[in-house]
Order: structure tokens, then sequence, then C-alpha cells
């Protein structure tokens, strides 16, 4: 069976020519998607479909990948008509392409519009286009322009959406035409690529732009505990080392130029301890004011706003977790809203039950919630005031990681509190059923908004996630108290 290269495909061959040809010879390899990666797979769907209002006489054309003969029939038929097409699909010989619209434009002439969720082009959408183009000009179509139709940022909710308003066209022909400039010979090496018996050989250091986060893990997983890449910001620094086979922090040259935090991690590489700056820590600690607050948020945020007064994209906090130690006891306060309607009054409504009139409020990374609090003072003028007052009192407990007052080698140069809570107080969140954000957003989205199953379980597992970031900071700041006493 002939090899197709498809426009995705195509985008991925750009990426990395190895996770190309794993998605032909070893697909068992490479991660199934998580459900939030299907969120925002979806997400862009909603868009896409969306988009359509725009083009009311369009014909929705066969869009099931497994049945894309239907589709270029099809296709071939309503170009005949000059109809205004979605998911047109040609194939030329072994290259495939669907453009989400295929406008007739003139006498015989198209305009090709990608549909895209993001709020601005981005260069891997040209890429996208100057594929598509290229296979219907080798079809004989005549493409006189190609567009990108994203979301425009500015536009607020207010009532029904109007499309016309809500998205943004904008023209990327002259970017699409220069990345057109050597693309058959891409191509052909591509397609030499898929026929290869065995995966080519790519590594870090020649032709990827993936890094470490690629899920070809056969490029990367040699390195041992404590690699370069695990530098704080190391970039080009990581990528230099690599290249010179300097794969270990612990043997980077003592001529090779490191910042102050990257000279720490490789002493932490070399002897293996934990390096504590107590008198760092102690200043941090003396800051805090009783009662200590815990707080943390977790949002969800969706391509097409749901609320009035919400943009694309908005964070929409939907639940917090706050524990509050007075000296005396902990005791922990939680809001997880249930609900299809706006979750923010409800929010604010229990968190100012619960926050105290003083004492310092410590979030890990504090921007996030800090960002949010004023959203939602603006939103809603009337906690304005003490909002105010709550965001005067944030600590933010990354500090003391950020400025390398503590560092543990099991934090692999990162001072999330994802790596620093196991790596200081040895406990984490591998064992939970959530164990991030992202995981937590796309739960409660599919919860709420579709009804999805175990809905009492999903809850109890929104809840123990959210609290364990509370919890977590607790065990920081006993576990930062101990090592200044010792």
């Amino acid at each position: 069976m002939m090899a197709l290269l498809t426009k995705s495909k195509y985008l991925v061959g750009l990426s990395c020519p190895r996770y190309l040809w794993m998605m032909f010879h070893d697909l068992d390899k490479l991660p199934e998607n998580d459900l939030a990666t299907e969120y925002i797979i979806q997400q862009g769907k909603q868009v896409g479909e969306f988009a359509k209002e725009l083009f009311p006489d369009g014909v929705q054309l066969q869009d099931n990948l497994k049945d894309f003969k239907l589709n270029i029939e099809q296709t071939k038929q309503f170009i005949k008509k000059r109809k205004i097409l979605f998911e047109a699909g040609i194939i030329k010989d072994d290259i495939y392409a669907r453009a989400d619209i295929l406008f007739p434009v003139k006498k015989d002439e198209w305009d090709i519009i990608e549909v895209k969720g993001s709020t601005k082009v981005k260069e891997k959408q040209v890429h996208d286009l100057s594929f598509q183009k290229y296979v219907y000009e080798q079809s004989g179509l005549k493409i006189r322009k190609c567009f990108v139709l994203h979301i425009n940022n500015d536009y607020v909710k207010n009532g029904n959406i109007d499309p016309k308003k809500f998205f943004i066209q904008d023209d990327v022909t002259d970017e699409v035409i220069e990345a057109v400039i050597g693309i058959q010979k891409r191509i052909d090496d591509m397609l030499k690529i898929i026929e290869y018996k065995d995966p080519p050989k790519v590594n870090l250091g020649n032709g990827c732009n993936n890094g470490i986060d690629c899920p070809c893990e056969d490029c990367w997983n040699f390195l041992p505990e404590g690699h370069v890449f695990e530098l704080y910001y190391g970039g080009k620094k990581s990528l230099e080392l690599f290249e010179a086979e300097v794969h270990h922090m612990k043997d980077i040259p003592e001529t090779f130029k490191l910042n102050d935090k990257q000279k720490i991690q490789k002493i932490c590489a070399i002897n293996g301890n934990v390096h504590t700056d107590k008198k760092g820590i102690k200043k941090f600690l003396d800051s805090l004011e009783y009662p200590l607050h815990y707080l943390d948020f977790e949002t969800f945020n969706t391509a097409i706003p749901l609320y009035d007064g919400t943009k694309s994209y908005q964070q929409i906090p939907f639940q917090f977790s706050l524990h509050i130690d007075d000296h005396n006891e902990l005791k922990h306060y939680e809001f997880l809203h249930d609900s299809k309607e706006d979750p923010r009054t409800k929010f604010l409504s229990e968190m100012k039950k619960s926050i105290r009139s003083k004492g310092s409020i410590i979030t890990f990374n504090q921007s996030f919630e800090i960002t949010r609090l004023k959203e939602m003072a603006k939103d809603f003028p009337e906690y304005n005031k003490w909002i105010e007052s709550v965001i005067k009192r944030i600590v933010d407990l990354i500090e003391p990681f950020r400025n390398f007052h503590y560092y543990n080698p099991k934090q692999k140069g990162s001072c999330s509190i994802k790596k620093v809570l196991p790596a200081i107080t040895g406990k984490g969140y591998s064992n939970l059923n959530i164990g991030n954000g992202s995981l937590a957003s796309a739960y409660y989205f599919e919860t709420i908004f579709n009804g999805i199953d175990k809905k009492e379980q999903i809850r109890k597992d929104l809840l123990e996630y959210c609290k364990l970031d509370t919890e977590g900071m607790v065990w920081i700041i006993e576990e930062l108290r101990r090592l200044i006493n010792e």
C-alpha cells in the first residue's frame, strides 16, 4: 500500500523526522492523547464548526479520514459546481490535503481559508497552508490567496456571539508563497524516510526542534540523571554542551560559563547533596504573618466564551482550596462549582467567607492567582476593595526555590510545585487520578458540560488534587522551618 503524506504528517516531519517515521512503523510507542489533549482538540473543532456560520452557502463534504476516497470524489464534483466547500480533499500521487474552507473566486480561482483556534497567526499555520496550496496546485487548481481565520482576542461576549466580530481573517499569501519554496524536496525527503526500514538518526543536537518533550524517547532517553538539559534556563548552553558531548552536569568544564544558579546545580550534581541557604530561607519565613493562608485556584477556559463579559480563553476560576494555620490548628476550606452557570460570583463569595482579615496569603507562583483576582475585580466591582486587600497580602512560596535558597537535584532544574513538593517532602502527585491543572480543567468541563460518567468520583478527585496543592505548601513550609533549625 502506498504511503500517503498528509498535511498533518508533513508538519510532524518538519518538526521531527524520527517522529514521522514512527507514525508509520512504530505507532504503538507514541503515547495516546490524554483527556487534556483531547479537550484542546475538541475546542479547535468547535471553532471550526462555528466558522462555518460565516459561509451559509458552504457545502459540508465527507470529513471522515477513514473514507477519504468519498471525500475526494465529492470534492471533484463540487469543484465543478464552483461551490464553497468545507473539508475539500485532493490527492495527487502520494500527497493529500484537505482545506477547512475552499472558496471560489473570479472565474476559475480559489482561496484557501484555514480556521484556527489561536488568537494570532503562527508559523506552523503558514506551513500548513503551504502544503495545502502545493497539493491543490499540483492537481491543477488555481489558488489565488491563502488566509488564516482566527479568533479576535479583543471580542467580549455579550449575548449571542457574532461570528463576523468573533473572527479575524488575515491574508498570509506572501508568507505561504515563501514557505512553498523547496517544498517538493522536503516532501521527497519525508517520503524516503517513511520507506526506511529503520528510523532516521536524529538526536537533540541534529535537526531536532522538540527537545526532551518529544514523545520519541529513543532520541533522548540515553541521557543520564542530572543531564545538561536540566540546567536552569539552560537553553543554548545546554545544547552547546550536548553538542560538545558533555551530557552530565558534573562533567561541565570549569572554563564553561555558568550563572550562579547553574553553578549550584553543578555542585549538587557532583556531590549529590541538597543546597540550602539558611539565611535566605529564614528571611523568607520571617516575612510571613500569622494566620497563614495557603491558597490555590483551578480554572478552565474555552475557545468560544461561555459567559457574558468574557473573552476567548479567559481563565474562569471554578475551584479553590484554602488551608489556614493560626498556630494552634490547621483548618481546610474548599469550593468546587457544580453547575453550568458562571462560577465566579459564588467562587468569590465563598472565598471571602473563608479568608480572614489578617495574615499572609501564600500561593505558589503568585502571578496566576493575582491575575485571576484582578480579572474578577474588574468584572465584579463590588468585590474590588476586598480583592485589592487580598492581593496586598499575597506571598509567593516559589521565591526560596526560584532564588535557589533551596535546591535538590530531584527538582531537575525546575522550581514548580510538582517538582519541589516531592523533592523536599517525598510526597507528590503520582498517586492521584488527577495530577495536574490541565487534566483538572478538562475533567471539570467534561463533567459539567458533557455529562461524563463517574461524576461523583471525578468531583472527589478534583477536590483531592486541589487540596494537595495547598496542603503541600503547608508541608513545604514545615520542612523549610526544620531545615533552618537543624
